[in-house]
């Protein structure tokens, strides 16, 4: 049995609190191994989804209670961003423009980033090797997050990747750009939605909400 628990209406930040789903991920090769183990208990590995408003500009410096929504995204894994790229309906805002509420993002994402590598505090005197290369490596991601590059596109150093985790950086985290679309383009998408991001490696996909909805109704 499927509900929806989230509420979904048509106007900015129906979404305060997180919600958050988890789903089976589902193995044919589960069965399998339980007889070679001669085990009664199967555990699927789940994913947990969590639900975040949307960011709006000024999101890095609290407009629109970004910095709240900021610390939730802080503490995932992977963004799945949902675009809009559907016509029907009056939706606030209106207007379909990807490429810049893409835009808009990004950059909320890099300015919180900034303002985090910009507390950073620079090594003196006598520093040992891996403070210094942090420090160098702290100078080489503002300069590039100023370009409006995500830090998960800077090239880094094996030893830099390491590094660059302990400073729990929004932008590098792996995108996944998620189109909602109508349902015409859905059957026909042929990767046209997805826009210029600024960004390399993209991963996207089109879905459409409504019929996913319509869907989850039906017993």
């Amino acid at each position: 049995m499927k509900k929806q628990v989230a509420q979904s209406s048509n106007y900015p930040f129906t979404t305060i609190e997180p919600n958050v789903g988890v789903v089976e991920v589902p193995d044919s090769r589960l069965p399998v191994l339980a007889k070679i183990v001669n085990t009664q208990k199967i555990v699927p590995a789940v994913i947990k989804f969590v639900d975040i408003a949307g960011l709006v500009k000024g999101a890095s410096t609290g407009e629109g209670l970004g910095n709240k929504f900021l610390s939730h995204i802080r503490e995932v894994d992977v963004i799945c961003e949902v675009v809009r790229g559907f016509t029907a309906g009056e939706v606030v805002p209106t207007g379909i423009n990807p490429k810049s509420d893409i835009e808009i993002v990004n950059s909320e994402l890099i300015l919180a980033d900034l303002g985090t590598l910009d507390k950073q505090v620079e090594p003196r005197g006598a520093v040992l090797k891996e403070d210094k290369l942090k420090w160098d490596m702290i100078i080489k991601l503002k300069e590039e997050l100023n370009k409006g590059v995500l830090a998960k596109d800077v090239q880094l150093t094996a030893e830099e990747t390491k590094r660059i985790k302990e400073l729990n950086l929004l932008t590098i985290k792996p995108i996944i750009y998620v189109f909602n679309v109508d349902e015409d383009r859905v059957k026909n998408e042929d990767g046209s939605l997805s826009p210029m991001t600024g960004s390399k490696n993209i991963i996207s996909l089109a879905i459409s909400a409504k019929i996913e909805a319509e869907l989850a109704d039906l017993s």
